[in-house]
């Protein structure tokens, strides 16, 4: 048994430069994906919000196109949507396989309709009294979404945010089938395709880690900050 540990922490060891440098392209991929969301997909689940029936915005068009849109993204199997954007991702990066930053590319356009959901979906959990009272004090648009929706929602948006980075982490390894590097692709490399299931096994429990760290952390944030 001891002989065995010592065999497995020697194969570790070994990997060790590999498995830092797919963690490292994981990182670049996520960063990618979060500011992502952050920038894009949060102005858009708040679009969705305001050109909703019976919002301040209201305006059917612009909501069934934008729901449209991000309704065909969320269904869309990530991997032939990976697939599929294979060409475009060649012509703007010039490779679509190998590069963190070109295989960000899909997993951006996910995070994007991704996160706008989670926002629409706290935004619609805002009692409709905050909305009221903002409107009878004269709000504008801005002042509304920044000084009431969001400050009623932010919990929420902090919890949406921290359950999107748990997807984005899960695409993410989906990747390393198309070679777009990461924890995912070292799993498959290294573990996988060669038969060695213990180092697969690692990168897994690597993953896991993450995944608890990020909701944990989620979790906590939305707690701190929530004044009800």
């Amino acid at each position: 048994m001891i002989e065995m540990i010592s065999i497995y922490f020697e194969r570790v060891i070994e990997y060790w430069p590999n498995l830092l440098k797919s963690l490292n392209e994981t990182g670049i991929m996520m960063g990618f994906a979060m500011a992502a969301a952050i920038v894009l997909g949060l102005p858009l689940g708040t679009l969705l919000y305001l050109t909703d029936e019976d919002k301040p915005l209201e305006n059917k068009f612009i909501y069934h196109t934008a729901n449209v849109v991000v309704n065909i993204v969320r269904s869309f199997p990530f991997l032939l949507l990976v697939i599929a954007m294979q060409p475009l991702i060649r012509e703007v990066y010039g490779r679509a396989t190998g590069d963190p930053v070109a295989a960000s590319f899909p997993l951006m356009v996910i995070a994007i309709a991704l996160y706008a959901r989670f926002v629409q979906q706290s935004l619609l959990d805002v009692p409709k009294g905050v909305l009221e009272t903002a409107q009878a004090m004269g709000a504008s648009i801005p002042q509304l979404v920044y000084r009431f929706l969001f400050v009623e929602a932010r919990s929420s948006l902090i919890i949406g945010f921290s359950t999107a980075f748990v997807s984005f982490i899960s695409y993410s390894t989906i990747m390393g089938v198309v070679g777009g590097g990461g924890i995912g692709d070292f799993a498959i490399r290294y573990g996988y395709q060669r038969y060695e299931t213990d180092i697969m096994y690692t990168a897994i429990v690597v993953i896991i880690i993450f995944v608890q760290i990020a909701q944990w952390f989620g979790l906590w944030l939305a707690r701190k900050i929530d004044k009800r």
